[in-house]
């Protein structure tokens, strides 16, 4: 998803915005990511090229942070949407000083922090998860002796 509605006339230089330390230059949304996405932040059936082009108008003008200071692969979007995301290398891609550039993998959008409370603390919600599904899996395993 580069960013098609430039008309770039001689120039040398990919385009790419920074996020963090890393240089984006192409946006990859998963089917996961496009599910949840229709499920949990716009309810219908948006295709993935809409979706790529809102998270790349969102990169362009900064409003996807870090959720936590050290962590880099879960964002916010507007102080409230949740998004898990990944970053490859893009190999033999180089800006003009000779740093990578990198595609951004939208892994899942986790949702509204102002509709799901649960995931203003995100360390406390998935081990909660995982102890709900322990559990669900203990029960599982006794129902069946």
């Amino acid at each position: 998803m580069r960013d098609k509605g430039m008309e770039r006339w001689s120039t040398y230089e990919p385009f790419y915005v920074v996020l963090g330390d890393k240089r984006v230059a192409d946006i990859v949304i998963t089917n996961h990511a496009k599910t949840r996405y229709n499920d949990r932040i716009q309810v219908g059936d948006t295709e993935v090229d809409d979706i790529a082009a809102w998270m790349w108008e969102c990169l362009k003008q900064d409003r996807m942070l870090p959720y936590y200071r050290n962590e880099q692969d879960v964002y916010l979007i507007d102080e409230d949407m949740v998004v898990v995301a990944e970053f490859t290398e893009i190999e033999g891609e180089h800006d003009i000083s000779g740093n990578p550039l990198h595609k951004m993998i939208i892994v899942t959008f986790l949702g509204r922090m102002s509709e799901t409370i649960e995931l203003r603390d995100l360390k406390s919600y998935y081990s909660w998860l995982r102890h709900s599904r322990r559990m669900t899996l203990i029960k599982n395993t006794r129902k069946r002796r």
